[in-house]
């Protein structure tokens, strides 16, 4: 059984940084991609970016590039959101994903369909 362990959330104000980091703790799995989605209070979950475990090539959402770098670990196995420059719209729970595809474009199109398995999340709130 998969177990994908997310760390790093927090409060911070706006301007300020915060990394999340994700590690599979349980199990093996080929990594495809991998990816983080996040979701607003009241809102869906959306894809923030996802990067490919073969080729490293990444995809990010418009509302976070320039901000935010996604970045794999391949010794420890982890992947890094590096979120800089946070807005109070950034405000979610973060989700860390393994998908089932390597090319990140599809990754992008298709989302949570391409989930093979999800960490439970963690909280990041960026105040004004």
């Amino acid at each position: 059984q998969v177990r994908l362990v997310e760390s790093g959330g927090g409060s911070v104000q706006a301007g300020g940084s915060l990394r999340l980091s994700c590690a599979a703790s349980e199990g093996t799995f080929s990594r495809n991609s991998m990816g983080w989605f996040r979701q607003p209070p009241g809102k869906e979950r959306e894809l923030v970016a996802a990067i490919s475990w073969k080729d490293g090539s990444t995809y990010y959402r418009d509302s976070v590039k320039g901000r935010f770098t996604i970045s794999r670990d391949n010794a420890e196995k982890t992947v890094v959101l590096q979120m800089n420059s946070l807005k109070p719209e950034d405000t979610a729970v973060y989700y860390c994903a393994a998908f089932h595809q390597y090319i990140v474009t599809v990754v992008a199109g298709l989302g949570v369909r391409l989930v093979d398995y999800w960490g439970k999340g963690t909280l990041v709130t960026v105040s004004s």
